[in-house]
């Protein structure tokens, strides 16, 4: 059994309880109700028993800033150990997870990992500045076993409509922040579109993000990450033009956390760390277009 450590927690993410309810196939019921994420209960009440779970592996390490909270994390998905440090897991555990989605922390909190040589999967973004991007770039070029995805490289309406068409232009849309959430956006976009976007021009606000993306080919996107927007949607035109909302969260992070559970067997990546390394850069130039006004940023000079 792969022992796993689950660290860290940000304000508006609530991973670490789903995600450790997900992999250890068990949660109490009414303290999982209580969550400050109501989505989180529905989705998983939602599905049979049988469903939770990944074979060979358990979450059995918590760290959160907040004791308190990782008490209750630990009891709400079942985890034996909390954890005041986390370099306490250190020895403990045979790989861990970042659970919390702020970018700019992420680095620090799975340094000590990468260099001890523990498989790592770190929420996304990976990193949200052109430093620690440098850093990280390093540890994959050293074959490092870090991993970080969003969890709509999973969904299976974006793979059903890449099967269907190929689309040449899509228009998506998403909540919260360019910062925490953009990559939602642009990984659900690379699943349809691909990778090699060689411009990228943010005309909106820290609140109303408005992006454009220009690929090497000549095709073009736009995502717009609106604070208080309600549903997540892909318009697409191509052969066909329509509208597609990925709604099946519990299926995407399973699918996510399985790939996670493998690498760690495996060591082999499943998907190429190049990929993840540009989906950030993109995210680092649309904030620097941005702070500058909607000046355009190539990705080149990320």
């Amino acid at each position: 059994m792969m022992k796993i450590a689950m660290l860290g927690r940000s304000e508006g993410n609530g991973h670490p309880y789903s995600w450790s309810a997900i992999i250890n196939g068990e949660y109490n019921e009414e303290l999982m109700k209580q969550v400050p994420f109501p989505v989180i209960y529905q989705y998983l009440s939602a599905q049979p028993k049988e469903n939770l779970g990944i074979e060979g592996a358990r979450v059995t390490h918590i760290w959160a800033e907040d004791m308190e909270e990782a008490r209750r994390i630990a009891q709400t998905s079942c985890i034996e150990h909390v954890v005041a440090q986390p370099e306490d897991v250190l020895g403990q555990v045979d790989a861990v997870i970042i659970g919390e989605d702020v970018g700019s922390r992420h680095l620090a909190l799975a340094e000590s990992f990468i260099q001890a040589g523990l498989p790592i999967f770190i929420d996304k973004p990976l990193t949200d500045n052109k430093e620690d991007l440098e850093v990280f770039s390093n540890y994959f070029q050293e074959g490092r076993p870090i991993l970080s995805s969003s969890c709509y490289r999973y969904a299976q309406e974006l793979q059903r409509a890449k099967a269907e068409d190929e689309p040449q232009f899509v228009c998506g849309l998403m909540n919260k922040s360019w910062e925490k959430y953009g990559i939602h956006a642009v990984e659900g976009l690379y699943q349809l579109m691909g990778t090699g976007v060689h411009q990228v021009t943010n005309l909106g606000t820290k609140e109303e993000n408005v992006v454009h993306l220009k690929y090497k080919d000549g095709r073009q996107a736009v995502l717009n990450v609106i604070g208080g927007a309600q549903q997540a949607n892909y318009q697409l035109i191509g052969k066909n033009t329509r509208t597609i909302s990925p709604a099946d969260s519990f299926n995407m992070f399973k699918s996510q956390l399985a790939d996670f559970v493998n690498f760690i067997h495996a060591r082999c990546y499943p998907y190429p760390p190049q990929e993840t390394l540009e989906m950030c850069k993109v995210i680092i130039a649309g904030i620097e277009s941005r702070e500058l006004g909607g000046k355009p940023i190539l990705i080149s000079e990320i």
